[in-house]
């Protein structure tokens, strides 16, 4: 069973996903919270310490390998 934006476990079928989401919006059934709901906010706060930690010439040439493999073909 794939797994939804947040770790939920969702129905591979079209159908029975969207009949789960509306039984969700009208309160039919109750949608389990997610495990762990602070997640993103733990990489927004270990990236800002990361770059503060890494010298200019690190960060550019992160930067740089970024790039080369976005651009990559």
């Amino acid at each position: 069973m794939p797994n939804g934006p947040k770790g939920e476990k969702r129905h591979a079928d079209t159908v029975q996903n969207a009949m789960l989401i509306g039984r969700i919006a009208t309160g039919d059934v109750e949608d389990a919270p997610s495990k762990a709901p602070n997640r993103a906010k733990g990489g927004k706060v270990g990236g800002k310490a990361r770059a503060e930690r890494l010298s200019p010439e690190e960060r550019s040439s992160v930067a740089k390998k970024a790039a080369d493999k976005r651009w990559e073909t």
